[in-house]
């Protein structure tokens, strides 16, 4: 696991949730684990800033919660993305492509 620090943008977590419960409902540490996982560990998620998103999130209307059963039979909060959810991470991963290819340009200026 590298050991450099990557801080994200702001606003980038939030769409980093929706990303991942696009994809399926999970609890807080299987969203954590999930975008670890899939950023080659170049992105860790601390609970310190994935629960404020996740309830800044809900009170947005874009996830909603439910308890249940982790794999490991233990009780945990699911999260899923909503259908005002899906429309506000199709509007924020356009915002970032526009974003990402503006520095892009900018960087490859000689």
């Amino acid at each position: 696991m590298p050991n450099e620090r990557t801080d994200l943008l702001q606003g980038t977590l939030d769409m980093l949730i929706l990303k991942t419960l696009s994809l399926e409902p999970q609890h807080g540490w299987g969203i954590s684990q999930r975008i670890q996982q899939i950023s080659r560990d170049v992105l860790q998620v601390y609970q310190g800033s994935l629960y404020p998103a996740l309830h800044r999130l809900e009170l947005a209307g874009w996830i909603t919660s439910e308890w249940g059963a982790s794999d490991n039979n233990r009780r945990a909060k699911f999260y899923k993305l909503t259908a005002a959810g899906r429309r506000q991470l199709k509007e924020e991963r356009q915002n970032w492509e526009r974003l990402s290819d503006a520095i892009t340009r900018i960087l490859q200026t000689s």
